[in-house]
């Protein structure tokens, strides 16, 4: 197996510097801003201090807002991982890039943001968690885990075939991601390097240096959390259930392994998450999940105890994986710093969607309510671009593509849907002139957790739903008054004007996006 050293920490000559216009002009960059875009899987806004300090602290992912930007309200335009990828790629919701569900095969032949940067001179890499059915095209160098990959001593797919790794997942990509910038690009040519970590994708697996933490801290139990559903059918139909044993596995998910015990997802674990461990892994994961599993059935919880008990225990071990990823960030950031590089790149943070961390009683994601369509988005900016604290408006995930193009200065093709957010980070946009709705649409139903298909509309303070194909059911919510979609307005009295309000939007944006769903659900 291969270990690449998690050290490398090269000196480097710097790479930027800014050459004044004279006369109060703006100052421009001698060479193109490099990129760095760090991807998560499943990481919700609640889950970093810098959104939401009730549960944990995350201070390198912090470290990336402090030097630049965190925008308050990022969103996902279907949330779940392949479509999530697939918009990132292409600024294109997924009707019009064809990656509709995470079954369906991503086309690499299509427009891409990568290819396009490279048209524009940029070195392009991709390290890490792909999931588009498909090999990478168009980077100038990939290594991707298959599918959701593993958390220990991982496979990864190469152009010259599969290589194995020794080592924790999160390491190893940051330990190739440092080592790619180091030693395998130009230096003199910029770059765009896509950092796409596995944490923290069910089923959540630490690395074995972080099991002992968070295991004192009883994490706030959310208000929601015994929701009842009411007025909300297909919320009431889901599979993604904390007290479910059906939907949240005590063995696969919780790691409650015991001799005669079998669960829905128990061979998975048992013959292959904790198999791949090595021997030296195994013991320290048994040395400190063994009494938790004897204390587990010995106390034969039941009820909401029970619920509770394995909201403690997700919560730990979710926990546990961004203490991985923040450490690791930490080392992109340190590289980066010490080599004199953070004047010439933009560092792009952000997760494949957000997630349920009990709200709802939930775990998982793909409805378009908050917790999921909200993804975190935080961007360290050169000293040149002026903006710095929160930005409030509406951004998406379509729109990542042709930001990382504005900044490399590339043309941005007329078809890509989403827009740029350089004029923002430039501070040259007035947020009245910004848009004021985003378009969702989610499809992987019947499926995995059955969240019902639906798309829908969010304003900044209104969100209206279509739950369709077989249910027809609508919901409207107030956020402003309700931010924890817990009471469906419509069709209630006195909401009349605002869902005609809002229904003629939809169908602008279904329009605007060219979505032919409209044809079979016309408004």
């Amino acid at each position: 197996m291969q270990k690449i050293n998690s050290k490398l920490l090269y000196p480097l000559a710097g790479l930027a510097t800014l050459a004044s216009c004279g006369g109060g002009e703006k100052a421009e960059l001698a060479k193109p801003l490099n990129i760095v875009y760090i991807m998560t899987d499943d990481h919700t806004r609640q889950m970093m201090s810098s959104y939401d300090n009730r549960h944990i602290e995350t201070p390198n992912l912090d470290r990336i807002a402090e030097g630049g930007v965190l925008f308050e309200n990022a969103f996902v335009c279907n949330s779940i991982s392949g479509p999530s990828r697939a918009a990132l790629l292409t600024g294109k919701h997924s009707h019009k890039n064809g990656k509709m569900d995470n079954h369906t095969k991503f086309d690499g032949d299509q427009q891409t943001v990568q290819q396009l940067l490279k048209g524009a001179g940029y070195q392009t890499a991709m390290i890490g968690k792909w999931h588009l059915d498909s090999e990478p095209t168009n980077f100038d160098f990939w290594e991707i885990l298959p599918g959701q990959g593993d958390y220990y001593n991982p496979v990864f797919i190469t152009p010259e075939g599969n290589k194995n790794y020794e080592g924790y997942v999160t390491d190893i990509i940051t330990d190739m991601s440092i080592d790619w910038m180091e030693n395998e690009r130009d230096k003199e040519e910029p770059f765009c390097l896509f950092i796409h970590h596995k944490v923290a994708h069910r089923n959540w697996m630490s690395d074995t240096t972080h099991l002992s933490l968070y295991e004192d801290k009883v994490f706030e139990l959310p208000g929601n959390f015994y929701d009842d559903y009411e007025g909300r059918i297909a919320a009431a139909e889901q599979e993604m259930s904390i007290a479910s044993d059906h939907d949240m596995d005590i063995v696969n998910d919780l790691k409650m392994m015991r001799e005669g015990v079998e669960t829905r997802l128990s061979g998975g674990y048992i013959h292959g998450t904790y198999a791949r461990m090595n021997e030296a892994q195994k013991a320290a994961w048994d040395k400190h999940y063994n009494p938790i599993i004897e204390q587990f059935y010995a106390a034969n919880l039941k009820g909401n105890e029970l619920a509770e008990w394995k909201y403690q225990r997700y919560m730990r071990d979710y926990a546990k994986t961004i203490k991985s990823l923040d450490e690791n960030v930490g080392r992109v950031l340190d590289y980066l710093e010490q080599n004199d590089m953070l004047e010439n790149t933009i560092i792009i943070y952000t997760s494949d969607q957000g997630f349920y961390m009990g709200e709802h009683g939930w775990f998982d994601k793909r409805f378009m309510y908050e917790e999921s369509m909200s993804t975190p988005l935080v961007m360290h900016l050169p000293s040149h671009l002026k903006k710095r604290g929160n930005i409030s408006v509406l951004a998406q995930n379509i729109d990542f593509a042709p930001t990382m193009l504005d900044i490399a200065g590339a043309d941005i093709p007329e078809d890509i849907q989403g827009v740029s957010l350089l004029p923002l980070l430039k501070d040259e946009v007035d947020p009245k002139d910004w848009r004021k709705s985003l378009y969702y649409h989610f499809y992987e139903f019947p499926s995995e957790h059955m969240v019902k298909r639906h798309y829908g509309v969010r304003t900044e303070r209104y969100k209206l739903i279509h739950f369709y194909n077989d249910i027809d059911s609508w919901e409207l919510f107030d956020l402003q008054e309700d931010i924890e979609e817990m009471h469906n307005l419509y069709g209630k009295p006195g909401y009349e004007e605002i869902t005609k309000e809002l229904k003629a939007e939809l169908k602008n944006l279904q329009e605007k996006y060219d979505d032919p769903i409209r044809e079979v659900y016309p408004l």
